[in-house]
């Protein structure tokens, strides 16, 4: 990703900054890039993928049976109006880095002392601008589905986890100009792609959804405690802060927290619940803060509407919990095993692109 600077960036420049001000630091965003490579491709999965994400919005794709990275979303095709050797440039890229994932499989494979079968070798990157207005950035790679090397951009120096990582590690760490573009790819051309997809997509990436929030509760039958649960529905961006709270100090204990998962539109919803005794419902709220929201929420507690055993609601949110978790299980799984890897840059590309161009290293 290396911006080189021109006129015909100015008005994408003008709407960062504009955005900077007044939402880009409302919450988190960040750009992440997953690529994968599969020695032995079945059920219809290519030899290499790679996607890229801007929150969780999946913005490109590319794998080995296009040979062409493509657009996932109506505003990315701003870029190719921008630029309009985009695409072309970032496809020859992405070639050389799925021949560099190619060669790495049978490198790895011997290093390990392994016998032919499937094997992957995975790449993921990226950077965040917190709401907080600080900045991170991490890059990281696996192979089959176990941490191979990590990037410690403060030290310009790789982590690896066993013998044969370290043979990498030892190789890249010598390279400092290597370890220096990496530094610099993370904390400015990445963060300067981040914001200008921000400003392309910003009608779906910046806007904000208000998040609706519903209370219910039960009575147990057993020894008369009260469970009750706080539901926040259908809000974006997905950061938010939802707690319980007791004379208006976070409360933790006797609490149960569900998952943050997205809704079929693109919202999010999120749920917790808490035990206590009947006699001190009045000192407990669902406290709640999110960018939707002018004021934050404080919602009271209501005395149980009957008396009956809430062990239907637990089991609800208990089975609610691992669909969830199964959902999210194979996302990551899927994203690991398929959309994790490389992003090298051919040499004779001078141009800007969305891709890491410092990462042209084989293992």
């Amino acid at each position: 990703m290396t911006l080189r600077p021109a006129p015909l960036w100015l008005p994408v420049m003008v709407a960062v900054s504009l955005l900077r001000g007044s939402c880009l630091g409302a919450s988190s965003h960040s750009m992440k890039c997953f690529y994968t490579g599969i020695s032995e491709p079945s059920q219809g999965l290519p030899h290499f993928v790679a996607v890229g994400y801007v929150d969780d919005q999946l913005f490109s794709y590319y794998d080995s049976n296009s040979w062409k990275l493509q657009p996932r979303v109506s505003w990315m095709e701003k870029v190719g109006k921008e630029d309009p050797q985009y695409w072309d440039r970032n496809t020859r890229i992405l070639r050389v880095h799925e021949q560099i994932f190619r060669a790495g499989l049978e490198t790895l494979r011997n290093r390990y002392n392994q016998s032919e079968g499937f094997h992957t070798i995975q790449r993921m990157y990226g950077c965040e601008l917190r709401r907080d207005g600080s900045k991170g950035g991490f890059y990281q790679d696996g192979y089959d589905g176990r941490t191979f090397l990590t990037f410690d951009k403060e030290t310009l120096t790789w982590v690896a986890p066993d013998p044969q990582a370290q043979i990498t590690q030892r190789k890249w760490d010598t390279d400092l100009g290597f370890n220096q573009r990496k530094k610099a790819y993370l904390e400015k051309e990445c963060i300067e792609w981040l914001e200008k997809h921000l400003s392309y997509g910003n009608e779906t990436l910046l806007r904000t959804e208000t998040p609706v929030v519903t209370m219910s509760s039960r009575t147990e039958v057993e020894d008369g405690m009260e469970t009750h649960v706080c539901r926040v529905h259908g809000f974006y961006p997905r950061d938010i802060d939802a707690s319980w709270t007791r004379d208006r100090e976070v409360w933790l204990q006797d609490t149960f927290h569900g998952f943050l998962a997205p809704n079929a539109d693109g919202t999010y919803h999120y749920w917790l619940s808490i035990q206590i005794d009947p006699k001190e419902r009045g000192r407990y709220r669902c406290h709640v803060e999110h960018d939707g929201l002018q004021d934050p929420l404080d919602l009271e507690l209501k005395e149980p509407t009957d008396s009956k055993s809430n062990l239907g609601l637990i089991i609800g949110c208990v089975v609610a919990a691992l669909v969830v978790v199964g959902v999210i299980a194979g996302i990551v799984v899927f994203i690991k095993k398929h959309q994790d890897g490389y992003k090298a840059a051919s040499t004779n590309d001078k141009g800007s692109s969305s891709s890491d161009q410092g990462s042209n290293q084989a293992i």
